[in-house]
């Protein structure tokens, strides 16, 4: 009997459109209070949406408005600026 593979979890890019590992990717949220965060975990209840951990790829998620879409609500600006500067400092590591 052969070994069971394991099914490794795909998310799309709202950014690049590509298929990647879930793990390899960030999670942004929108919470059941309308509030929208960056999931570090993954785990949070709410509506997700990913992007590749490059701030090209969440450049071109605002400009495409793909994350408004995914999270099916308008995002405000200063929301974009907070999650930019998260992103950025994960970068950084």
């Amino acid at each position: 009997m052969a070994a069971q593979v394991k099914k490794i979890p795909l998310r799309r890019c709202t950014g690049c459109q590509e298929m990647k590992n879930k793990k390899e990717m960030l999670r942004i949220l929108r919470t059941s209070e309308g509030e929208i965060v960056l999931d570090t975990t993954g785990r949070k209840n709410g509506r997700g949406a990913y992007v590749c951990c490059s701030m090209e790829c969440f450049e071109k998620a605002v400009r495409s408005r793909g994350l408004e879409r995914s999270l099916k609500e308008k995002v405000p600006a200063e929301t974009y600026e907070n999650l930019k500067k998260e992103i950025e400092a994960i970068e950084k590591r």
